[in-house]
């Protein structure tokens, strides 16, 4: 199992993402909260699993996990000691916005 890190951007999204869960309903951003942590036990014991985003340099090996009860996917990537979490993205949400990021 390999260790995991989020991008301070990734982080971010997150903590938004809960806190707007959480002002809808009591209880929901928790559940979001956990729904990330099981992703993210599936993408550090598995990380090759998920498919890689095909529109990216073939050098860059970046995968997306979606989670299953939220309209959210755990873009990743898969480094040498650890995974990092690029972003928390949005299903709706422009799908290049995150580029920037890679590493």
């Amino acid at each position: 199992m390999k260790p995991a890190s989020f991008d301070p951007a990734a982080d971010t999204e997150l903590v938004l993402a809960v806190a707007w869960y959480e002002q809808r309903k009591s209880g929901r951003g928790e559940d979001l909260l956990r729904e990330i942590k099981k992703a993210m036990g599936r993408i550090t014991s598995q990380p090759r699993r998920f498919p890689r985003l095909l529109d990216l340099p073939k050098d860059l090996i970046v995968r997306r996990a979606w989670l299953l009860r939220f309209p959210y996917a755990l873009i990743f990537e898969k480094l040498e000691d650890e995974v990092c979490v690029l972003a928390v993205a949005h299903s709706k949400r422009a799908p290049d916005y995150w580029h920037h990021r890679l590493q």
